[in-house]
Parts: C-alpha cells; structure tokens; sequence
C-alpha cells in the first residue's frame, strides 16, 4: 500500500466511525447527555471532550490524518510519520470503545449519583436527630414537598399562638387581681411556646434552603 492510499484508506475508516458516532450521540436521551455532561472519557494523549456526544473527536482525528498526509508530502522521518500513524489508530480504538462502553459510563454515573443522594439524606437525617426539633417526622427531611407541607403547619400554629398571646393579654388587662397570676403563667407558656415555633420554622427554612441547593446545582 503507497502512502496515498494508507491516507484515502483512513479517511474511509473515519467516514465509516463518524455515521456510527453520529448515530451513537443521536440516541442518547437527554438525561444520560446530562449525567455524562461533566465526565472526562479520554485522557488528554488521545482527545480534549467531556460529556456524552463523541462527535467532537471526529474533528479531532481528522486533524490528525490531514496532519499525517503533510508529514508524508514533506518526506519527514519514518519515525515521526510511524508515530501519527500509531496515534491515528489509538485514537480509533478509542472512539470506538467509548461508544461501546457508553451504557457502563451512564450506570456509573447513575450510582454516584444515588450515592451522593443517600448520603445526602443520611447527613440531613443525623442534623435532624441532632436539631431538638423531634417532634418533626424525621422523613418530612428527605422530600421539599413535605417540608414546605411541615413550614405552613408551623406558620398556622404560629398564627394561632399568635391569637392566643392577643387573647390572654386582653384578659390580663381586665381580669381580676387574684386571676392575673394563672394568665400571666398562661402568657409565659404562649410566649414560650411561639419561641420554639419560631426557632423550627427558622429551622425548616434552612432544610429547604439546604435540600434544594444540590437539586438546583444539578440543573445547571
């Protein structure tokens, strides 16, 4: 095989790998582009991408093939053409085994991922734990449904405190001398009460702050 037919060969091949890696970045769903969005598939000897579609590297090689057919045009070293040459089919082999071990990348991707939220929610279980406010369902932590459903629940029983305090304040105002001492206790209750309400709603604004912060980082 003359020189100009191992380069009219390669670019065959090339033509032949860019439709099958067209197709291969075609039928990836959107949710495997976006697992696979931040990943690095190749070391950088072979080629500069990250994420799922492997059209880029097609450029990549075809760089590397019009590079080797100048090489040969300027009769540069047996040496320096034979290392192209290697780089040129390494960089096939691995486009090639990129597109065949996509589905392992997605389910690797799909466990750190899992990971991640497990631990997520094993951390936010051990703060609630921690937090004095255990009368919260420990499972209202795992789900921002469920903890805004338990931040309007707190906001109604601090409404209805709220009423309480109005109440008992306009009795002490009127009351009678021997009874201002039960509604003062009552009061104190209230106001001990609408403290620790105040302090879990507090509380439940920074799960849900905490809770959707990586949900949102995800989305970007």
């Amino acid at each position: 095989m003359n020189q100009q037919q191992l380069v009219s060969k390669l670019r065959e091949q090339l033509v032949q790998l860019e439709q099958q890696v067209l197709q291969h970045d075609a039928s990836l769903p959107a949710k495997d582009h976006k697992l696979l969005a931040h990943l690095e598939r190749f070391n950088d000897e072979l080629f500069h991408q990250n994420g799922a579609k492997l059209a880029p590297c097609v450029q990549q090689l075809r760089d590397n093939i019009n590079q080797l057919e100048k090489q040969l045009q300027l009769q540069m070293s047996a040496a320096t053409v034979s290392r192209t040459c290697e780089k040129i089919q390494d960089r096939f082999s691995a486009l090639k085994r990129a597109m065949a071990t996509t589905a392992i990348d997605v389910k690797e991707q799909q466990q750190q991922k899992l990971s991640k939220q497990r631990y997520f929610q094993q951390k936010q279980s051990l703060h609630h734990e921690q937090s004095g406010f255990s009368w919260i369902a420990s499972q209202v932590m795992s789900s921002s449904h469920k903890l805004y459903d338990e931040l309007n629940k707190h906001l109604n029983w601090e409404k209805k405190i709220l009423f309480k305090i109005e109440q008992l304040q306009s009795q002490l105002d009127t009351c009678h001398s021997t009874a201002k001492i039960a509604v003062q206790n009552d009061l104190l209750l209230m106001h001990r009460r609408l403290g620790k309400c105040r302090q879990a709603i507090s509380y439940i604004e920074d799960r849900i702050q905490t809770f959707e912060r990586p949900q949102q980082n995800n989305h970007r």
